[in-house]
C-alpha cells in the first residue's frame, strides 16, 4: 500500500524531525496508481511529466497541502518511466526538476527521475545479527577506499558484477570493509560523486536500486562492511537539481556568502531551515535502512562547521554571537548522529573533519558531535610529509617530531588514520610515488609506511590501488593496474598488506584498546640521529605486541630495544622479509635479557632491517623458554 503523507508526517517534516521522508515524498506505486509527492512551498503550480502524459505540464496538474507538499496520482505508470516535475515559480517561470526523493534516475547525461521501486530479497541476516561487533571502536576495522567507475573494467560495470570482483579481492588482501565514494547520483563523472543531485538514489551508472542492494548483500555474505560517502556540505548548481526548486532558495541559503561554496561552485545547504534537516537526515537513514549499508561518512565536515571557511574577511557572515561557528550545523550534525544510532545503534558515523574542533567523536549529551570516528587529517599531513623526505634529513628533531606529535592528542578522539583519494590526485603523486630514491627504497618506503599506519592506535583506510604499489596517481576515467601483480615488487606489496590485516584482526592488542591511551606504550621515541622508533601496543588479557620501525636504508647492527616483560618475542612479520619485496633480513624470535633500557627492565638485540617495520609478539613469559 502506498502511505499517506499525514499530520504527523507534516509536524515531522516542519519540525525538522522527520527521519523517513521517502516513504512519503517521492513516486511510490501501488497496483495501477503511482502517488507523486514532492516539497515546493514557493511555486505557484506544479505538474509531474513524463512519458506516460508526452511531458504535457496539463494533464496531471498536482495539488498543494499545509506543509508546501504538492501531490496528485496518475493510474498505468509503469515501473522505469522517467518523469520530472514541471515548477512554476510564482514569476511565471516553468522549472523542470528532477525528484529530489526520486530512488531511480536516467543515466547521466539524461536527467530524469524513474519510477521504480525499492522491493528486494535480502540474504545477509548473518551479517546484519553480528555487525554491531564489527563496526565498534573496539573492532579491528581495515578500510578499503574504492571509486566504482575506476577500481577494474576487468569486471562488467554493474553492481553485481563489481560486488563478485571486489569481494574476491577484499578476501584476499583481507579488508574488513569498503568505502565507497559516493554512489548517489550525479550529473558530473569528474566530481567523483562529490556533487551529488541524487541523495536518495544509487547511480544508474551501474544499474538499479536493486543492484545495488544485491552489490551490499554480497559482500556482506563474503563478511565485508559497506561504508559511503555521503555530502549534505554541498550540491550541484545543475539546472535539474535542487538549487533554485521552486523558483526560490529553498534548499541553499539566498545569501552566497552563507549559500554558495567558492572552492567547490556549488551551494550550501541552509541547516537553519527544518524541513531540508528533515531532507537530510532522511537521505542518510535512506542508505542505512533501505540499502543495508553499514555506515555514512560525512565529506568535509570542516566546511560546514565554520561560517568563514575558505572564505576572506567580508565574504562571510557571522553567527547570531558573532562567532565563526556554524551553530545551525551544529544543530543538524547533532540531530543527525543523535537519530541514526537511536535507529541503527549497530552502524557508524564517519567525520571526515580537518581541524581542532572539540569532540567530535564524543557523545551530543556531553557536548560532542556525535560522531563514531573522526579521519586524523593532522597523522595523515604529518606522516606523508615526513614519508616524502629523503632519510637524510628524516634524522632532525623537528622532522622527527612529525611522526612521535600524534602521541599527545591520540586518544583524544575515536580516530581513524586515513590515507585517502585525496592524497594520490592533483599533482600529488601515489603513495609510492612520495617515497624518494630508487625503486627498491620506494617499495621499501611504501611497505613501511604501511607497517608504521597498520600497528599505530586508530583504524585503518587506504585508497585503492596502494596495495598495489601503484606507481600512479589516481585517475578517475582509468583502471587499478592490476597487471602490476605479475611483478614480484609490487605482489610482495599485496602480500604485505595481507599479512598486516591478518594480524590486524587476529591480536586484539593491535585494535581493541585504539581509542585509550593504556592501548599504547613508548619504548623509545627520542632516537632521532637513527630515525627509529618502537613502542608496545596492548590490551588487558592479550599479549604485548612490540613494534620497532626503522625510517632509513641503513642496517642497525646490534640494536638494543627495552621489553616491557621477559620471555621471548616471536616474530609475527617484518617488511623487510623476501616474499614482500624486501632484502630478507628478518630478525629471529628472540629472549629477553635482564638488561634495561628505555626505562624497561629486560631487553632484546637484533639488526633492524633497513626501511623496515618489524612485529614482535610477547610470547612466551620468563621462566618457561626452553
Amino acid at each position: 500500500m502506498i502511505r499517506d503523507f499525514t499530520s504527523d508526517d507534516r509536524w515531522l517534516f516542519n519540525a525538522g524531525r522527520h527521519e523517513r521522508l521517502y516513504e512519503v515524498l517521492g513516486s511510490h506505486s501501488h497496483a495501477d496508481v503511482t502517488v507523486f509527492r514532492v516539497w515546493a512551498p514557493n511555486a505557484r503550480q506544479v505538474a509531474v511529466v513524463g512519458d506516460f502524459n508526452e511531458w504535457n505540464p496539463s494533464t496531471n496538474p498536482m495539488y498543494p497541502s499545509e506543509a508546501g507538499v504538492w501531490e496528485t496520482s496518475v493510474g498505468g505508470v509503469t515501473d522505469g518511466a522517467p518523469y520530472k516535475y514541471a515548477i512554476t515559480t510564482t514569476e511565471g517561470h516553468v522549472l523542470m526538476k528532477a525528484d529530489p526523493l526520486a530512488t531511480h534516475a536516467e543515466t547521466p547525461p539524461q536527467t530524469a527521475s524513474r519510477v521504480w521501486g525499492v522491493d528486494y530479497s535480502w540474504s545477509d541476516q548473518e551479517w546484519m545479527s553480528a555487525r554491531a561487533g564489527r563496526n565498534s571502536v573496539d573492532a579491528p576495522i581495515a578500510i578499503y577506499e574504492c571509486h566504482l567507475g575506476s577500481w577494474s573494467r576487468q569486471h562488467s560495470m554493474n553492481y553485481r558484477e563489481l560486488a563478485v570482483g571486489l569481494a574476491a579481492h577484499l578476501g584476499r588482501t583481507g579488508f574488513t570493509h569498503v568505502e565507497l565514494l559516493p554512489v548517489m547520483e550525479h550529473p558530473f563523472d569528474g566530481s567523483w560523486g562529490y556533487q551529488s543531485t541524487g541523495y536518495f538514489a544509487p547511480t544508474s551508472r551501474f544499474g538499479t536500486p536493486q543492484d545495488f542492494m544485491a552489490f551490499v548483500d554480497t559482500l556482506h555474505q563474503h563478511g565485508i562492511g559497506v561504508i559511503l560517502d555521503w555530502v549534505p556540505s554541498h550540491f550541484a548548481v545543475d539546472g535539474h537539481g535542487l538549487a533554485f526548486f521552486d523558483g526560490s532558495h529553498l534548499y541553499e541559503h539566498a545569501d552566497p556568502r552563507q549559500g554558495y561554496h567558492p572552492d567547490w561552485g556549488s551551494y550550501i545547504f541552509n541547516y537553519g531551515r527544518n524541513e531540508v534537516r528533515s531532507f537530510l537526515i532522511s537521505s542518510a537513514h535512506s542508505w542505512l535502512d533501505r540499502y543495508h549499508v553499514d555506515g555514512i561518512r560525512v565529506d568535509a565536515v570542516a566546511s560546514m562547521l565554520y561560517l568563514d571557511y575558505s572564505r576572506r574577511e567580508g565574504e562571510w557572515v557571522p553567527n547570531r554571537l558573532g562567532g565563526r561557528e556554524n551553530l545551525d550545523a551544529v544543530h543538524f550534525l547533532r540531530d543527525l548522529n543523535t537519530s541514526i544510532y537511536a535507529r541503527f545503534p549497530d552502524t557508524t558515523v564517519i567525520a571526515e573533519e580537518s581541524t581542532a574542533w572539540p569532540s567530535v567523536t564524543r557523545p551530543v549529551d556531553g557536548g560532542g558531535l556525535g560522531f563514531g570516528f573522526k579521519w586524523d587529517m593532522g597523522w595523515m599531513n604529518d606522516t606523508l610529509r615526513y614519508f616524502g623526505m629523503d632519510p637524510l634529513y628524516r634524522g632532525f628533531i623537528d622532522n622527527h617530531r612529525l611522526l612521535t606529535f600524534r602521541g599527545v592528542y591520540a586518544s583524544s578522539e575515536n580516530y581513524i588514520l586515513a590515507l585517502s583519494h585525496d592524497e594520490v590526485v592533483h599533482g600529488k603523486r601515489s603513495l609510492l610515488a612520495k617515497n624518494p630514491g630508487d625503486e627498491w627504497r620506494k617499495m621499501a618506503g611504501l611497505r613501511s609506511l604501511l607497517g608504521y599506519q597498520w600497528t599505530l592506535p586508530g583504524k585503518k583506510l587506504v585508497f585503492m590501488g596502494a596495495e598495489l604499489g601503484d606507481p600512479y596517481e589516481w585517475n578517475h576515467s582509468g583502471e587499478l593496474p592490476f597487471y602490476l601483480l605479475d611483478h614480484s615488487a609490487h605482489r610482495g606489496v599485496m602480500e604485505w598488506v595481507s599479512r598486516l590485516n591478518d594480524i590486524y584482526r587476529t591480536h586484539p592488542s593491535l585494535h581493541v584498546d585504539d581509542t585509550r591511551p593504556e592501548g599504547f606504550l613508548w619504548i623509545d621515541a627520542d632516537d632521532v640521529s637513527r630515525s627509529l622508533l618502537s613502542f608496545v601496543r596492548r590490551t588487558a588479557g592479550e599479549p604485548d605486541i612490540l613494534v620497532v620501525c626503522n625510517f632509513t636504508p641503513e642496517v642497525w647492527r646490534d640494536y638494543q630495544v627495552g621489553v616491557p616483560q621477559a620471555g621471548r618475542w616471536s616474530v609475527l612479520a617484518c617488511s623487510d622479509a623476501a616474499e614482500f619485496g624486501g632484502t630478507g633480513a628478518v630478525p629471529d624470535d628472540l629472549d629477553s635479557n635482564p638488561e634495561a633500557v628505555h626505562e624497561c627492565p629486560d631487553s632484546i638485540r637484533f639488526d633492524v632491517p633497513p626501511l623496515s617495520v618489524s612485529i614482535f609478539e610477547h610470547s612466551a613469559p620468563a621462566g618457561t623458554l626452553g
